[in-house]
C-alpha cells in the first residue's frame, strides 16, 4: 500500500487523514501468470495498481489474432479509461504475463476518495494525463522504427521488463512474427 501512496504523493499533497482513507478504500488481490483480469466485453467497475507483477492489454483483431497493444508494469495504475467512465463494454482484454499482485479501487470507493478528498480530481487528472502522454510516445515512434528498431526500443525503454515478457506477447507488441522476432535476436547476440 506504501507503493501506491508514494505513487499518488508524486501527484499531490495528502495529509494523514486523507491517506488513512485511500487505504482503507484499497483491496489487495493477486493474480496467477496468465490470468485475465478483465475480458472484452465487459464493463470495468474498478481501478487497479500493480504492486508486483506486469499485465498485458490486447484484443483480437479482425483476423483472429491476439494482438499485444502494450503492457503495464509495477507502480502503474491499470484502467480502460473511456469504458470505465462511459460505463460502456470494453474492447480490451487485461492478462497477468507474470504472478501478479494489486490494489483495487471500486467505482464507489473511488467516488467517495473524490467527494471527500479536495485534491483527489486534481490528482487523478494529473495521473490520467501523463498515462496518455506516455500511451502517446510509446506508439508514435514505432510507426516510423522497423521491426530491429522497435525490439532496441523496447529494451531500452523497459530493460525491466523485457526478460519477463513471453516472447509471443513481445513478438505481438512489435508487429512481427515471433519467428521475426527469433531472427532479430540471433541477430544482435551473434
Amino acid at each position: 500500500m506504501e507503493t501506491l501512496i508514494n505513487y499518488l504523493l508524486q501527484f499531490g499533497h495528502l495529509n494523514t487523514q486523507q491517506i488513512e482513507l485511500i487505504k482503507s478504500k484499497g483491496v489487495a488481490h493477486e493474480l496467477k501468470k496468465d490470468t485475465y483480469y478483465s475480458e472484452a466485453g465487459t464493463i470495468p467497475r474498478e481501478i487497479i495498481f500493480i504492486t508486483e507483477g506486469i499485465f498485458r492489454i490486447s484484443y483480437y483483431n479482425n483476423k483472429g489474432d491476439d494482438v499485444t497493444k502494450y503492457f503495464i508494469d509495477e507502480n502503474n495504475l491499470v484502467v480502460d479509461i473511456m469504458s470505465y467512465n462511459e460505463g460502456i463494454p470494453s474492447s480490451a482484454y487485461i492478462q497477468s504475463v507474470t504472478d501478479s499482485k494489486y490494489i483495487a479501487f471500486s467505482k464507489e470507493a473511488l467516488q467517495e476518495l473524490s467527494m471527500t478528498i479536495i485534491a483527489w480530481d486534481a490528482i487523478m487528472n494529473k495521473i490520467i494525463a501523463k498515462a496518455l502522454a506516455e500511451k502517446v510516445n510509446k506508439i508514435s515512434p514505432m510507426l516510423s522504427e522497423d521491426a530491429t528498431e522497435r525490439y532496441l526500443s523496447f529494451f531500452t525503454k523497459f530493460p525491466g521488463m523485457a526478460n519477463r515478457i513471453p516472447l509471443s506477447y513481445l513478438a505481438s507488441y512489435l508487429g512481427i512474427t515471433q519467428s521475426s522476432l527469433s531472427r532479430i535476436r540471433k541477430n544482435i547476440n551473434g
